[in-house]
């Protein structure tokens, strides 16, 4: 029963960083001409997603489980259409409010992974890897939420 447990927090897990996944694909390309500056640390998000994604794949399938390896989550589907709607308007801040949007799925992706730890859910070896999921994860959320200095760089 516990290692069932385990597979569904780390399927939920992988649907979040699903997400990640797409919803930086959806933004590549979008706002490089105006913040070139975050080029690096955006292809290094996207980099430190695919090896997130295959570390939960690889705790799943250790554990007997079938990983949902092409599945989002319904919430980060609707985020992303919704980012798709206001992006195709017409509006002199669409870099900036795409940079926040980086930030609110960050928030995301953080406070699903506090809940998959505090739940009690996942076994030790588990723990241990989403742990250091979220290190990484607080660490980009933290190098994007500092937004404000590049919002000023435009004013």
């Amino acid at each position: 029963m516990e290692n069932a447990k385990t597979i569904s927090t780390l399927n939920d897990l992988l649907h979040i960083t699903n997400d990640r996944i797409k919803g930086f694909e959806s933004v590549e390309g979008k706002v490089w001409e105006s913040y070139s500056d975050l080029k690096g640390e955006y292809d290094k998000m996207i980099s430190q997603s695919k090896v997130m994604k295959n570390e939960i794949i690889n705790l799943i399938t250790e554990r007997g489980g079938n990983p949902d390896e092409d599945t989002s989550s319904l919430a980060g589907s609707l985020h992303r259409t919704w980012i798709d709607i206001k992006n195709s308007l017409p509006r002199s801040n669409n870099d900036k409010e795409t940079l926040e949007n980086v930030v609110f799925g960050e928030q995301h992706a953080i406070e699903a992974y506090e809940n998959a730890l505090k739940s009690g859910n996942l076994c030790a070896e588990s723990s241990k890897v989403i742990a250091e999921q979220l290190r990484q994860l607080r660490t980009s959320y933290h190098q994007f939420n500092n937004i404000e200095h590049y919002k000023k760089k435009d004013e």
